[in-house]
């Protein structure tokens, strides 16, 4: 197996934990500065050591004596013993998500938290996660975005779940598992009467990469009709339909602001809260306030 060459802007590893964001689907987006991470560890850890061996071997990254050590939900508690003695001992420790970003929907986090308690820096080599590379393909607003991770399994946890996280006035973005797409989206239909647009993203920077949008009916119908789902699940919602406030509303609203605020700020807040023209709700402002 050929080596791979230093980096001829490769900096010398700083102590601590560095947590190694890895590709998603396509083996090349790994970034450079992960590969220098792993080839400078002094010990190499993996959410799955054999995923990393692999990307390690088709990047050239030797081994050099090192061995990957398994850390994942199973057996995170007593690994983590070792990893964290191996930091106490001043050693630098890389930590590999089996593919994304460590900590999101990921068993990094009890590692990174009892790092971080016992005084030892985290550092992030980032790169690919499906999360991310969903929000860019799926069209949807990305001002503003909240993941949810995986819903619950069961139907009335899960339903329970699903009222409160559409309510966010965001981009909703979770995962799934193919098994249970179907029944997600026919819930999220019924949490939110339908009303939503709604993108699945599967198998992101894989071959078979797919990317369908519409309303949650024809999605749930679609995928109904295709048993054969395979593949990692991003599903992603669009933030709650806004409706426009009422006059009344608005002036109501102009009001609690001019209590507090001059006519520009109370202009500005309420413009942002409603996406109404400023130089209007500046004139109703002033109006209002001349009245009082």
């Amino acid at each position: 197996m050929p080596t791979r060459p230093p980096s001829p802007l490769r900096r010398p590893l700083a102590p601590g934990l560095h947590l190694v964001s890895t590709p998603i689907g396509a083996a090349n987006d790994i970034t450079l500065r992960a590969l220098d991470v792993l080839d400078q560890a002094d010990v190499l850890a993996a959410e799955d050591t054999r995923t990393l061996r692999k990307l390690m071997d088709l990047h050239g990254v030797a081994l050099n004596g090192r061995r990957i050590i398994a850390y994942h939900d199973h057996n995170g508690a007593s690994a983590r013993l070792g990893l964290l003695a191996a930091l106490g001992e001043g050693k630098t420790v890389a930590y590999a998500s089996e593919a994304g970003t460590p900590m999101v929907a990921d068993p990094g986090l009890k590692l990174a938290r009892s790092a971080i308690g016992v005084g030892v820096t985290v550092h992030a080599a980032p790169g690919a996660s499906a999360l991310l590379v969903a929000l860019a393909v799926a069209g949807l607003p990305t001002d503003r975005f909240f993941f949810a991770g995986f819903a619950p399994p069961k139907d009335g946890p899960r339903a329970r779940f699903l009222d409160a996280v559409v309510a966010v006035d965001a981009t909703l973005v979770l995962y799934e598992s193919p098994k249970r797409l179907v029944k997600l989206l026919a819930a999220l239909e019924r949490a939110t009467q339908g009303d939503r647009e709604c993108v699945v993203c599967r198998e992101l920077t894989k071959r078979f990469e797919e990317t369908r949008r519409g309303t949650l009916a024809k999605l749930r119908q679609f995928y109904a009709e295709n048993e054969e789902i395979k593949g990692e699940i991003v599903v992603l919602l669009g933030p709650p339909v806004q409706t426009a406030p009422s006059a009344t509303e608005v002036d109501e609203m102009l009001v609690r602001y001019l209590l507090n605020k001059s006519v520009k700020d109370t202009s500005i807040e309420v413009a942002r809260v409603t996406g109404l023209p400023r130089r209007a709700l500046y004139a109703r402002a002033q109006e209002l306030k001349d009245k009082t």
